[in-house]
């Protein structure tokens, strides 16, 4: 069973950065493909991020994309989601996911993840 704690959000002001971690443990972090979600009150969790399991490669959400950058040490079972550019509108909890897949396909759908942290808070003021 694959266990995920996000950390690093917070309060910051628009235009600002924040950098997110997942960390990993209970399973073989480099068989995981990865992911960033983010959750809004009243709305269904949205992609932000994912990444293979080697890094190689990366996707992003159509709103995040140029301001954003994932990343991962397999190494330190950890992944990354850094933050730039931020505005109000990224105000939401962000959650870390993880599917073991063999054939490293990386989706950008909730059902595919299997594992789930418990989110970090990001808040952004104008």
């Amino acid at each position: 069973q694959v266990q995920l704690v996000e950390s690093g959000g917070g309060l910051v002001q628009a235009g600002g950065s924040l950098r997110l971690s997942c960390a990993a443990s209970g399973g073989t972090f480099s068989d995981l493909v990865m992911a960033w979600f983010l959750q809004t009150p009243g709305k269904e969790r949205e992609f932000v991020a994912a990444i293979s399991r080697a890094g190689r490669a990366a996707y992003y959400g159509d709103t995040v994309k140029g301001r954003f950058r994932i990343s991962r040490e397999n190494a330190k079972n950890t992944m990354f989601l850094e933050m730039n550019n931020l505005e109000p509108e990224d105000t939401a909890i962000y959650y870390c996911a993880a599917v073991s897949n063999d054939d490293d396909v990386v989706r950008r759908r909730t059902w595919f993840y299997d594992y789930w942290g418990q989110g970090t808070t990001v808040t952004v003021a104008s």
